[in-house]
């Protein structure tokens, strides 16, 4: 017993940085493997290894010191490759989920009208893509579209995006703390994701982009079914019903919770849009 006991007593940390190891690139194959970059990454690796191979199997030296010398450059590359997915990261990281309790009981109530107006527009067939700003600031994307600076109201947010208006296309910006709308018309950044249910259309991928580059919270409208969902970190919650809705803004916004056992799929619910247009 005691060979065992001085056994692990001089290994534990080598057994604690085998664990560490693990745990991080397990992590980093979770949030990596479904992105555009994935494939280019595996692309190289492959590549480099095989030549690694080839020059150690048949000695080719000059083949091997060439690897050598690249392989700091490769490192580079990931990161250029995955430019995207290392500014969601630290995104994620430097955001806060946990809000002071001042004015919570007036931004929930203000919630409650963001579900009604969300509801009016499904009822009517109005597309729409809402992103709700949190503490990550999404001026960089106002400056895309319209300043508005103005009071939330269900009436200017539907006639932003009745159909035929300038600015129905695009993205409209909200700040629940002093509820004010931002902007309107913005452009969003697109999902870059590949997604197994190709009936996702562009307003959801950008509700998906916004959210993997912010902490912002994106509500979309489909304008053929009317259906509602809900995007954050990436994910996508599809056809929400109003209550379901409501429950969820209010878990996302204000109940800080661990994402660790959600779907891995940003394609969420069941049943997909019929239109790739939204």
């Amino acid at each position: 017993m005691k060979p065992v006991l001085d056994f692990i007593a001089e290994n534990w940390r080598h057994g604690l940085e085998i664990l560490l190891l693990w745990f991080i690139i397990y992590q980093s194959y979770r949030y990596f493997r479904a992105t555009r970059g994935a494939r280019i990454f595996t692309g190289l690796v492959g590549l480099w290894i095989g030549l690694t191979l080839l020059s150690s199997f048949l000695d080719l030296n000059v083949i091997g010191w060439i690897l050598e010398k690249i392989a700091v450059f490769l490192a580079v590359a990931l990161v250029v490759i995955f430019q995207p997915e290392l500014r969601r990261a630290l995104a994620e990281l430097g955001s806060h989920r946990w809000f002071s309790s001042f004015g919570r009981a007036a931004e929930k109530e203000l919630t409650e009208d963001i579900v009604e107006i969300v509801k009016t527009l499904s009822r009517k067939r109005i597309g729409a893509l809402i992103a709700i700003q949190r503490s990550i600031d999404l001026k960089p994307y106002l400056e895309t579209g319209v300043s508005i600076d103005c009071r939330i109201s269900p009436e200017l947010i539907q006639t932003i995006f009745h159909s035929g208006t300038p600015l129905h296309d695009g993205g409209l910006i909200l700040r629940l703390g002093d509820e004010r709308i931002l902007g309107a018309g913005c452009v969003f950044p697109l999902n870059q994701r590949e997604q197994k249910d190709r009936s996702i259309g562009l307003r959801h991928r950008a509700a998906m982009g916004i959210t993997e580059e912010s902490d912002a919270i994106a509500l979309v409208v489909s304008e053929e079914t009317g259906a509602i969902s809900i995007a954050s970190e990436g994910h996508l919650e599809r056809n929400l019903d109003p209550d379901h809705l409501k429950d969820r803004l209010n878990a996302l916004l204000f109940e800080p919770e661990d994402d660790a056992d959600e779907d891995d799929s940003p394609a969420g619910l069941e049943r997909p849009l019929a239109s790739t247009a939204d």
